[in-house]
């Protein structure tokens, strides 16, 4: 893969960037994605993804790498699956507007939440009311596992417009998963699809020569083992958590 220059293109925050991102921040904490700073750390907060193929790339980043027409495609292609579906599945979405109605308001809304700027007029308002007065009749197992395998089948035939960075794809299933796990909390339904791969763990660069004693030992046993193999240190011998702190601590 050749060297990325990230950003390709210029991003801005949209009405849903700010709440999306911060939601998604303290749930990643929760779960150990992200770290216990991550709503203080710079490369995380930014719109702009990292050239380092190392740190995943966060779902308001991509707009930066992809800009506009590659995720209008997508939700381009998804819609036209959804217009081709079963009666019982196409229908309440035909009592909204045609399908070029759903690709412009989806697309305004990925494109907001991306990065790409303020396209989404009404942010978490008009998402809400959307989903609860015009999609409730699907926002169930039945539905949501039906939205699930269209939408899959839009990601794999347009993997051609995700640009040949694969952190792309994994970031666009972990902003498919967040909202996924908020409908189906808010409409009282399992979760049980998945699109796939989603981001790996955001790991910090970690610098012993700038830390106390106190700092390292508060370090995860498997942060201490990544940052110590990071600066080329043999672990072979160290076992315990114990040994990796005395090994750090003498650096």
């Amino acid at each position: 893969m050749s060297k990325q220059n990230y950003p390709i293109y210029q991003t801005e925050r949209g009405y849903l960037t700010e709440t999306t991102r911060q939601k998604y921040i303290a749930k990643a904490i929760a779960s150990r994605l992200l770290p216990k700073d991550a709503h203080r750390m710079p490369e995380i907060l930014s719109l702009k993804a990292s050239n380092n193929m190392k740190k995943p790339i966060q779902f308001w980043q991509l707009y930066s790498v992809l800009g506009q027409d590659p995720i209008i495609g997508i939700v381009s292609d998804f819609y036209s699956r959804v217009f081709a579906d079963e009666k019982w599945f196409r229908t309440p979405f035909a009592r909204v507007g045609d399908v070029n109605h759903h690709i412009g308001t989806q697309a305004s809304m990925w494109l907001d939440v991306m990065g790409g700027g303020p396209y989404y007029h009404g942010a978490e308002y008009r998402l809400n009311f959307h989903h609860t007065h015009n999609a409730h009749m699907l926002l169930d197992e039945k539905g949501a596992r039906r939205w699930a395998k269209l939408m899959i089948q839009a990601l794999e035939s347009s993997q051609h417009l995700m640009t040949d960075d694969p952190r792309v794809r994994l970031s666009i299933n972990t902003f498919l998963a967040h909202f996924f796990a908020k409908y189906a909390s808010d409409f009282k339904f399992k979760n049980r699809e998945s699109f796939g791969e989603t981001n790996l763990p955001f790991r910090p660069k970690i610098n012993f020569m700038n830390m106390t004693a106190k700092s390292i030992e508060a370090l995860s046993e498997e942060d201490l083992r990544d940052a110590l193999v990071a600066r080329g240190i043999d672990l072979g011998g160290l076992v315990s958590k114990d040994d990796l702190v005395q090994k750090a601590l003498n650096l």
